[in-house]
């Protein structure tokens, strides 16, 4: 027999475990993790003209938050962000985090930085984009291709 009021229903359904299974089974599963994107590519524009300035890429890369895209084998070439949409840098490391918004790119393990007149290595590293600017924290070890005239005077 089923009881009159619906109050005294859902305490009996309670009493009896059977909706609170469900509702356990719920609560204790986690959120689904983001699938990876395979072979990602992100390029980014100068905002007044239009023209390439960076394309990120990665073999893997999953979104971490709002705000921050783990990549794997992560490659940035940096554009002259004009016509000539000449290549001013490369970097390369095998993990790194991406922040969108800031336009800035992390990584603890290694990290690779070629230019035209240098090479750069190191570990525990920063660049930022909107400053041009790589931080390295440890084993930096720089190759210059350029002449370096009266560096000892």
């Amino acid at each position: 027999m089923f009881p009159r009021s619906p109050s005294a229903f859902a305490a009996r359904l309670l009493a009896g475990g059977l909706l609170l299974a469900p509702v356990a089974a719920l609560a204790a599963a986690a959120p689904p993790a983001p699938v990876p994107a395979k072979n990602w590519v992100l390029p980014l524009f100068t905002a007044k003209d239009g023209f390439r300035s960076m394309t990120l890429r990665g073999s893997e890369v999953r979104p971490v938050g709002s705000a921050r895209i783990e990549v794997t084998d992560l490659n940035i070439t940096v554009f002259s962000g004009d016509a000539a949409s000449h290549v001013e840098t490369i970097l390369l490391s095998p993990a790194a985090v991406f922040l969108p918004k800031e336009k800035r790119a992390t990584g603890e393990k290694s990290v690779r930085l070629i230019r035209d007149d240098i090479e750069v290595t190191g570990e525990g590293w920063t660049y930022d984009h909107e400053a041009k600017k790589v931080s390295l924290a440890r084993h930096v070890r720089v190759v210059f291709s350029a002449q370096l005239n009266d560096i000892l005077k």
